[in-house]
């Protein structure tokens, strides 16, 4: 997050949500002498870090420089995914006829409205990273300040002087903005500042078209928004499924955004009231003018201003770097989440907190690379992936072979008007090893747990084709799946083998 301590608006939803997570008047406490764990950053991974080490029994000081709850409790997890839930809400208002009911385009949205449900509601999340209960409930030193580290075993916040045995580097990201001329001054947003909007724009320019970029494009479109999205790749979500790409950019237009694939922001100006973003495809240039742009080009992480050199840590453009066991090139220092992770999500920041309190405070092993991580994107359908793809398997020599079921032979997506998507998976070839799986469906990110369960546990599809799913339902598509498995291991000398089984069996 940005250093700008103000939640815009200034609604009582907000002032709520400051309450909690960065009280008005809050004292640090007196340093308490050497601390087992000093974690530095208050997103989803020191929260986990602090609040795990304290239950242990540990000394423990939080560090944070803005707002308790980091970037998925404050702009990012928790406040999209309370405005995609409303949009969705447009959408399947205005879509109802195939299901015979009516509404169409005479569905009016209220995006003030819906902002501020996502805000009512980010308040009420908001109470569980409250600096109170962590401080009065879990005790927890907490301190609000900027860290920087200043020797090897210790750290200064706010005057203060924080001595550790261990420390946890828990900083995260932030928006990375590409340095486009003209950019700066035509003025932009970021997940960082969408969520303060109380006007829908009438036209929007979304930069980039991965996660961040596709599901609030979605979101803003289904509002009202006539949006443009800009990616210089060939499909959305560059390192997904192309086939899962092509079926959210075949939604997308369907909804009527404009799409520019191939295509460069040269860069932008400011005409009246309206900012102009000058485009290139192939070497040809046009202009799309907008009334708002959002970057989402991916995510920087913070690193600077900590003294990270003062206390012999190394970092580099990817963030600080880490070990197996997620130790930093200082021994007693270790660091979890976005700040050191290629896998920037909440689910991913928390599974290495775990990590990181067992190996710095009870001398554990454990590795990051142990950890088998899904992702998935919230779009409408949203996009859920976990393991291999087949390229990431050839590069380790292994061989796949491939499993799809489209969704138009599942039942229940027939039924609910989903037909557009599909469940993939990836094996390894003469088996049933799962060594990855896609999934396309309105609940992805429900569904994809199953086969993350499988992978981690060791489970092949034959497990997964052996266990009872409730029909009718969509996550029926992995035993769907399994039957397809089985179904290759039927090869014609089989088939002979039980052909003659069977007539020798009729003769008795």
């Amino acid at each position: 997050m940005s250093d700008d301590l103000e939640l815009l608006p200034d609604t009582e939803e907000n002032r709520l949500l400051a309450a909690s997570v960065r009280p008005e008047g809050w004292r640090n406490p007196e340093p308490a002498g050497r601390y087992n764990l000093v974690v530095v950053g208050a997103g989803t991974a020191g929260l986990v870090c602090a609040a795990g080490a304290a239950g242990l029994g540990g000394r423990v000081a939080l560090v944070e420089r803005g707002f308790l709850g980091g970037d998925c409790l404050n702009v990012g997890c928790v406040p999209s995914k309370g405005l995609l839930r409303a949009a969705r809400a447009v959408f399947d208002a205005r879509s109802g006829a195939p299901f015979g009911v009516g509404g169409g385009e005479g569905v009016r949205p209220d995006f003030g409205a819906a902002m501020e449900r996502m805000r009512r509601l980010r308040a009420d999340i908001g109470r569980h990273d409250a600096a109170l209960r962590f401080r009065d409930e879990l005790g927890v030193d907490v301190f609000f300040g900027t860290a920087r580290f200043t020797a090897a075993d210790r750290m200064e916040v706010a005057g203060a002087e924080l001595e550790f045995a261990r420390a946890a580097i828990c900083t995260g990201a932030r928006a990375a903005v590409p340095p486009i001329p003209g950019l700066a001054e035509a003025g932009y947003l970021t997940n960082e500042t969408v969520f303060s909007l109380t006007v829908l724009p009438a036209t929007l320019a979304v930069i980039g078209g991965g996660p961040i970029g596709c599901e609030l494009a979605q979101a803003f479109g289904r509002f009202g928004s006539k949006v443009t999205i800009v990616e210089p790749g060939a499909q959305l979500l560059g390192r997904d499924d192309p086939d899962a790409a092509a079926i959210l950019q075949e939604a997308f237009c369907r909804e009527g955004m404009a799409l520019h694939l191939r295509t460069e922001v040269v860069a932008v100006e400011r005409r009246g009231g309206v900012k102009v973003l000058q485009l290139q495809r192939e070497g040809v240039q046009f202009e799309v003018p907008v009334e708002g742009i959002l970057v989402g080009t991916g995510r920087a992480p913070n690193v600077e201003g900590l003294g990270l050199e003062a206390a012999g840590i190394a970092c580099d453009r990817d963030g600080v770097t880490v070990s197996e066991t997620l130790q930093t090139s200082n021994p007693r220092v270790y660091a979890a989440g976005d700040v050191c992770s290629r896998f920037r999500f909440t689910h991913t920041a928390d599974a290495q907190a775990r990590i990181l309190i067992a190996n710095a405070l009870f001398k554990g092993r454990r590795k990051n690379s142990s950890l088998t991580i899904p992702w998935c994107t919230y779009t409408d359908p949203e996009v859920a992936h976990v393991g291999m793809y087949p390229a990431d398997a050839a590069a380790r020599g292994i061989e796949v072979d491939t499993l799809t079921v489209p969704f138009s032979e599942v039942d229940r997506a027939v039924l609910d008007g989903e037909e557009q998507g599909f469940a993939r998976v990836h094996l390894k070839k003469g088996g049933d090893t799962i060594l990855g799986a896609t999934i396309v469906a309105r609940h992805a990110g429900e569904m994809i747990s199953e086969m993350t369960l499988a992978i981690g546990s060791g489970l092949g599809l034959a497990a997964i084709g052996n266990t009872i799913h409730p029909y009718p339902t969509q996550a029926e598509s992995w035993r769907k799946l399994a039957d397809a498995y089985q179904r290759r291991r039927l090869t014609p000398l089989v088939q002979r083998l039980l052909r003659a089984w069977l007539a020798w069996q009729r003769k008795w």
